[in-house]
């Protein structure tokens, strides 16, 4: 019997293919009896690998060396793009002052680098997308149920609206009976009248004809006639017919008026995968202050930060200033109005934004030159955000003050607007130009609301998820308007109170943690969070912007 054509339970020598298998060559890959490994080796080649048959493919396999076909490549230059050399390649001219790493250093750590995404894909991702599909698959067999309910509403939206038609009908049927009684009424009452006349004069009439026969004279001369009194014809009434007047159907009005069928809004929203090795960062018992920048501000409003260290500032006088991390001043800016900018961001590629309000106008700061990003009619820009996607929040009020909103923009393009609830009722304060924004890891948008005194939070499509209206201790006893509002990498929002000198610490659900309320705060106004966590704040009054440490 062919034993390779037949159903194996055990490993059989790929020379002889009839006895049970003992070894394994990692050279040549085959399966070896005891017997025949003396024949395998026994060609004179030197690079046979025989290994037990369990510790099979655990030889390296080493490339051969393009200059030197008869080494292998058991080394990398690190100067040359890590490419695979021989110990003949060290020696070279091309190589000389090279440095070479082991080829066995770096298979060894990629296999730990495989082992950790093979890990990673088995416990983590391959379960999360398996629980996305079956999310979906539970969403595609309960959409007909979905559309189901929303016919059912509109359905119900019309039988209301029938009802309400009858109603209509029948509060006019009323009317009309109504005004039929008074028809009626005018009618009977001048026939009355008419009847009334015609009776006297048929009795005038009869005494005439008495009159007329009789032979007395008295009767006669004292007669007098009435003709001239009844011929005097009483005036016609005429009562007209009410009518009624069909309005034309204004289909479309009809139609709006019915209701309304919002589009179908697809939204794309980052799954963020939290991976086993993801570092929950728990909060200091006591914030620690690590360094002052002194800003040369009069009144400093806002601050944004870089990953490599610089933070830029803005406030009065109109100037826009660049810092270190040694607070060592790098640039400075003027707005192209002349007066100081609502807000200043730093978008996806490192470039300055600023909010310029006279001239209605968010400018781009590239290579030191300005340029307008977005010009506004009949609404004024506030304060910005640069989102994790790379889009433009921009908060913003109407030049009335009745109105604020906050608009998405990609580049110059404007996205859907945010400014109502659910009800149709307004999200932020209308008279107000300082509603400062952030964005959260989870794409919260996050507002702070200082004349509505309340941290306004709504998802990425708009709709309202929670208020913060404030947790004031026993100790501050002024109303709570918050100013400046920040979130840090664990989805935690910080937002400034600058009249009791302290900085509320919340959830992503809006849970109260802590206050941040020493380092000698005053005043604190805008915030911003740099990539390791560290809170800065600018103070309002004294111009200083100060760097916190608040996590372990």
């Amino acid at each position: 019997m062919d034993p390779h054509s037949t159903a194996q339970d055990v490993h059989r020598c790929d020379l002889c293919e009839t006895a049970i298998v003992h070894s394994y060559c990692d050279f040549c890959h085959v399966n070896l009896c005891k017997p025949c490994v003396v024949d395998h080796i026994s060609d004179g080649y030197q690079k046979h690998a025989i290994v037990p048959f369990k510790e099979r493919r655990s030889t390296l396999v080493y490339p051969k060396c393009k200059t030197h076909p008869h080494k292998n490549c058991e080394l990398q230059c690190e100067d040359c793009n890590n490419i695979f050399v021989c110990s003949s390649c060290t020696a070279s001219k091309q190589h000389k002052g090279h440095n070479f790493v082991e080829v066995t250093e770096v298979y060894n750590a990629k296999k730990e680098v495989l082992k950790k995404d093979i890990k990673e894909l088995e416990n983590q991702i391959s379960p999360t997308y398996e629980k996305i599909t079956l999310e979906l698959e539970q969403t595609l067999a309960n959409l007909d149920v979905g559309y189901e309910k929303l016919t059912t509403i509109m359905s119900k939206q019309g039988e209301q609206w029938h009802r309400e038609i009858d109603i209509i009908i029948n509060k006019m049927k009323t009317e009309i009976s109504d005004i039929k009684k008074q028809h009626r009424e005018i009618l009977k009452t001048h026939l009355n009248q008419i009847k009334q006349v015609q009776s006297v004069i048929k009795q005038s009439l009869l005494a005439i004809r008495e009159i007329e026969k009789s032979a007395e004279v008295s009767p006669t001369i004292e007669y007098s006639s009435r003709i001239s009194e009844f011929s005097k014809i009483p005036p016609k009434v005429q009562v007209s017919l009410p009518t009624f007047i069909p309005k034309p159907v204004d289909r479309e009005k009809l139609y709006s008026l019915f209701g309304q069928i919002t589009p179908l809004s697809t939204a794309t929203e980052e799954n963020v995968l939290l991976k086993p090795n993801t570092t929950v960062r728990e909060l200091l018992d006591e914030p620690e202050l690590v360094t002052t920048i002194q800003t040369g501000h009069k009144y400093l409003c806002s601050v944004t930060c870089l990953n490599e260290g610089i933070i830029w500032t803005s406030g009065t006088p109109n100037e826009i200033k660049c810092f270190n991390s040694k607070s060592s001043l790098l640039q400075t800016i003027r707005t192209k109005s002349g007066y100081s900018p609502f807000d200043i961001a730093v978008d996806s590629d490192g470039f300055l934004l600023y909010s310029d309000w006279p001239t209605r106008t968010v400018y781009k700061v590239k290579n030191g030159e300005t340029k307008k990003l977005i010009r506004l009619q009949g609404w004024i820009p506030s304060q910005l955000c640069v989102t994790s996607t790379g889009d433009l929040l921009v908060t913003m009020f109407s030049i009335d003050h009745t109105q604020s909103k906050v608009v998405r923009y990609s580049g110059s393009s404007e996205k859907p607007t945010i400014q109502f609830d659910d009800e149709g009722k307004p999200l932020y304060s209308g008279n107000v130009n300082v509603n400062y924004i952030t964005e959260n890891r989870n794409h919260d948008i996050c507002v702070a609301d200082c004349v509505a005194g309340a941290v306004v939070v709504v998802n990425q499509n708009g709709k309202l998820r929670w208020r913060y209206t404030g947790h004031p201790p026993v100790t501050m006893n002024k109303a709570f308007k918050p100013y400046g509002i920040t979130t840090d990498s664990q989805s935690r929002i910080l937002t400034s109170e600058k009249n009791n000198h302290c900085i509320h610490l919340l959830d992503q659900n809006g849970q109260f943690l802590r206050y941040i309320h020493n380092c000698d705060l005053e005043d604190p106004y805008g915030l911003c969070v740099d990539n390791n966590d560290n809170l800065f704040v600018c103070e309002y009054n004294k111009g200083n912007v100060k760097k916190i440490k608040y996590l372990k």
